[in-house]
């Protein structure tokens, strides 16, 4: 299958969008994007697990084809809200769920919260937040909120005079990426304007830290919830935690470091990583 279909739900009075790979009679794959990134970043892992697999990818609320949220709601409960409406759009009880980076934290949030609804679990680089590790104070984290969100409220919009100059900044990010890759990733990433310009697609208020975030506590009560087999997959080269340290917090799970790659490793070593995917899903 060359391309998938482009599908819209509803949650919370937007507009969000997946696109479903089809082969709708085998087990369901969601897969759940990282921050400033999209769904069609999933498409050659994808395209590789889709002969074996019912693949949804979803483009989470204020990135890719979903609409931007009002007021900021861009918090990882709100998008585990989506989650949630869109395996009830879908029709889906029981899912396996793969998540890149804040999708790796999406993903086990939901896992915890509904252990039932997920057969098993891979987050690529998406251990961002460690127990144990002392949490900021209350009122320093209202603060730092404030800014953020006044200086995206003041910031001039940004343009892109091509999608050439979108792939170069995307590879400024990761020194990797074929111009093949970068030039997929910004053709689906950005979006044109009336003046010929183009947009990045994510809004900017995405990247602010909402002051209510859970605690290094509740992230370890809840992944103490998972009940299904959990995969870590982490590029030596990235700069998020190892995983291996909370590993003694879930029923079931490992962890692998995939050497030669950074953050983004489903780019930097696809063929690995999708063996690796498609041996442990299918387990």
């Amino acid at each position: 299958m060359s391309d998938p279909a482009d599908r819209y739900y509803e949650s919370q009075g937007l507009r969000l969008h997946y696109v479903d790979w089809d082969n709708g009679t085998a087990p369901p794959l969601v897969l759940i994007h990282g921050g400033r990134d999209h769904c069609r970043s999933w498409d050659d892992v994808a395209r590789a697990l889709q002969p074996h697999f019912h693949v949804i990818a979803l483009d989470l609320r204020g990135h890719g084809d979903s609409e931007w949220a009002k007021g900021s709601s861009y918090s990882l409960s709100d998008y585990v809200y989506d989650l949630a409406g869109l395996l009830r759009a879908v029709g889906l009880h029981q899912i396996a769920l793969a998540g890149h980076s804040m999708g790796g934290m999406v993903a086990l949030i939901f896992a915890g919260t509904f252990p039932e609804h997920v057969s098993r679990l891979a987050v690529l680089d998406g251990l961002t937040v460690l127990p144990g590790s002392q949490p900021v104070p209350i009122h320093e984290r209202i603060a730092k909120w404030i800014a953020q969100l006044d200086k995206f409220a003041q910031a001039k919009p940004r343009r892109l005079g091509s999608i050439d100059e979108a792939a170069e900044r995307i590879v400024a990010h990761n020194k990797r990426l074929t111009t093949a890759q970068a030039l997929h990733l910004a053709h689906h990433g950005v979006r044109s304007n009336a003046d010929g310009s183009y947009s990045w697609k994510f809004d900017d208020y995405q990247a602010t830290r909402a002051p209510y975030r859970l605690s290094p506590d509740d992230y370890a009560a809840l992944w103490s919830r998972i009940a299904c087999p959990t995969l870590f997959l982490r590029g030596n080269e990235s700069f998020l935690p190892d995983p291996a340290s909370a590993l003694k917090y879930f029923k079931e799970a490992r962890a692998v470091t995939i050497v030669g790659a950074g953050h983004w490793l489903q780019h930097d070593k696809l063929d690995e990583i999708v063996a690796l995917l498609r041996s442990f899903l299918a387990d």
